[in-house]
């Protein structure tokens, strides 16, 4: 019975200590988002920024609003990768045409 008492007290401490949000994750959530929005900003800049950017950066600032640090990071972390794989993407094909028997 003791056994079971202090499973369930480390299990509720546990839970506990995973919902409980501090004001480093907090930071963190708004510096990756911060992050995201550069990168965006990059790859509209060159004429790359990709179609879903924007709304996944808009659910990570939800998603900190909410008190859900952990998802609104790993959503920046996802639009500051679109950010930059869109600057690339439009780099890549500065220049580069169609072929010429399109327009034949």
């Amino acid at each position: 019975m003791l056994t079971k008492r202090i499973a369930l007290a480390v299990l509720l401490g546990g839970l506990v200590a995973a919902g409980t949000a501090t004001a480093s994750d907090k930071a963190t959530a708004d510096a990756a988002i911060a992050a995201a929005k550069t990168a965006q900003k990059a790859a509209a800049a060159v004429g790359g920024e990709w179609r879903d950017t924007g709304k996944i950066i808009k659910k990570a600032e939800q998603a900190a609003t909410d008190g859900n640090y952990g998802n609104a990071v790993k959503l920046a972390k996802q639009a500051e990768e679109q950010g930059r794989l869109g600057k690339a993407q439009a780099l890549g094909q500065v220049g580069v045409g169609n072929p010429k028997y399109l327009y034949n």
